[in-house]
């Protein structure tokens, strides 16, 4: 039989810790046929109405009080240094290792929310997502990972014959590059305000902000003050030419940033796109220049030609990611 049997499938208990809320789930199996994580005693706890990370998780795991997980992932929207954890917006912070003996499990993996999403690409469900250009991907070459939301994260997992792994980057930390006459006039103004004009300047929620009033300048208009939520929804009833201008040009260019990202990560396996923002713009991105500008890179627009661009639009992805970092270490 292709899915594996209880006892065959030592339960993995997965977490995606976030600012807002702490998730938990059990991984109790794989199904070989579709590639996907069997998750159940999926749970959700509001982060507030704990002190740590730890009393978040034993009322989690009295809740599941038949099982005793020995192994478990953690997908944190935080930094991971030497074994120590920050999650800054709540206070928490805990040793892995402590951690580890603690809740007396034999195998602990801490990481951040971009790796999970790129051990997670693999075990996607097609009919869940949205293509959004199509291509050729390589099941043996590497995937990227990115994503504009409060920040913007990438990553890539490298493939190769023998293993894979995740390789964490701080992409968003980029330097913004201009393709055309408009990006570089953007630039020149958003480095009035930004010394450094960076892809997260532009590609996150307080992005969106920066390039409208960028926009408002190239065009000659006065800037409103207004954030990501207002521009969206003056650009979506027609209200405001430049904040329909803001949001076309943030499709469009986000395109070349992909293919920058795509090219530096040899991801032939496929590009993913997460995040918070653009799962809701989704008409737009279909519409825009992204595929147009992803592929023009000189010598190289053929090889970014065949790469396949997918927006994730599924649900569990920090969840299905913490499962495969501990499913692809066996």
């Amino acid at each position: 039989m292709s899915l594996h049997s209880s006892t065959e499938f030592n339960p993995i208990l997965v977490a995606d810790i976030g600012g807002t809320n702490a998730r938990f789930a059990l991984i109790t199996a794989f199904d070989e046929t579709k590639s996907q994580f069997i998750i159940e005693h999926n749970n959700t706890f509001p982060s507030a109405d704990f002190s740590s990370l730890e009393s978040a998780l034993e009322q989690y795991l009295s809740s599941v009080s038949h099982i005793t997980p020995k192994r478990a992932c953690l997908a944190v929207a935080g930094p991971i240094k030497a074994g120590q954890v920050h999650l800054t917006n709540l206070g928490w912070h805990f040793s892995v290792n402590e951690f580890k003996q603690h809740f007396n499990l034999e195998q602990l993996e801490v990481i951040n929310d971009f790796a999970a999403f790129a051990y997670a690409a693999p075990y996607l469900d097609p009919q869940k997502n949205i293509t959004v250009k199509t291509g050729q991907a390589d099941e043996n070459a590497n995937i990227g990972v990115m994503g504009p939301g409060t920040g913007f994260g990438a990553a890539c997992l490298v493939r190769t014959l023998h293993s894979t792994s995740v390789l964490s980057s701080e992409g968003g930390h980029i330097s913004l590059a201009a393709v055309n006459e408009l990006d570089t006039a953007l630039i020149q103004e958003l480095r009035k305000e930004h010394p450094h004009v960076s892809v997260e300047t532009v590609f996150s929620g307080p992005g969106i902000a920066h390039l409208y009033k960028a926009m408002a300048a190239v065009k000659g208009v006065n800037a409103k003050n207004l954030d990501a939520a207002q521009i969206s929804s003056l650009a979506n009833s027609g209200e405001c030419e430049v904040c329909d201008a803001t949001l076309n040009q943030f499709c469009d260019w986000i395109g070349s940033v992909a293919g920058d990202l795509a090219l530096a990560y040899g991801a032939l396996g496929g590009l993913f796109i997460g995040g918070g923002i653009l799962p809701r713009m989704q008409s737009r991105l279909l519409e825009s220049r992204f595929v147009e500008r992803f592929s023009q890179k000189g010598i190289m627009s053929q090889y970014t030609g065949q790469i396949p661009v997918t927006l994730v639009t599924q649900d569990n992805i920090p969840l299905i990611g913490a499962a495969a970092c501990l499913h692809n270490s066996k």
